[in-house]
């Protein structure tokens, strides 16, 4: 089984290969990631994972699974995706500041045969960040390809995080773990390791 990831984040890709895994990558631009407003927001990443696959129904083979994701940042019941401005960026930090929020990242396994979702939740909390350092980690690190404005292994990560619950390569934006677990069940992976690449379906 040819394993595709599609995604053009250089995270995922690194959170994949960190599996043993051969995979390649294919990325589609026409996706509509939008939502239902009235759809709870745990559900929104595994409802936009789906719909990025579904751009992939017609493309792939029989000897091909895709893995889509998406990854939210989730404060109170406000969904928090990538910014679009510096000021957006500057805002949504502003807002995470001295508190916790949950990360959400919806994942979607899919061969021509099934289908599996699955979505994983972990709780961050920041410090009291200054505006000083919201600016300069803005605008050094640009952080527009990331939801909530940041990356958790970037600098506001090290100086600004106190606490985690949960997966910290979730909140990267791959639950390998979970990924990991899936793919044994779906293409019968027992363990072995043969060469330098983990032997999968």
């Amino acid at each position: 089984m040819e394993i595709i990831l599609a995604s053009n984040s250089p995270r995922r890709r690194q959170l994949l290969a960190g599996l043993d895994i051969n995979f390649k990558v294919m990325v589609s631009d026409d996706i509509d990631e939008s939502y239902p407003h009235d759809l709870p927001v745990e559900q929104v990443p595994v409802h936009i994972a789906k719909a990025k696959a579904k751009a992939y129904e017609k493309v792939i083979h029989d000897d091909q699974l895709v893995i889509t994701a998406d990854t939210v940042v989730v404060l109170g019941n406000l969904v928090l995706g990538k910014p679009k401005s510096r000021q957006e960026a500057i805002d949504m930090l502003k807002a995470l500041s001295n508190q916790t929020h949950r990360v959400i990242t919806g994942v979607c396994l899919t061969t021509i045969k099934q289908q599996r979702t699955l979505s994983v939740v972990s709780e961050v909390s920041f410090k009291q960040l200054t505006d000083e350092e919201i600016t300069y980690y803005v605008d050094k690190y640009q952080p527009y390809d990331k939801a909530g404005a940041y990356g958790i292994q970037e600098w506001l990560g090290y100086v600004g995080v106190t606490a985690l619950n949960g997966s910290y390569f979730n909140v990267m934006g791959l639950p390998v773990q979970r990924i990991y677990q899936e793919l044994v069940e779906m293409c019968g992976f027992d363990g072995l390791i043969r060469g330098d690449k983990a032997l999968l379906c």
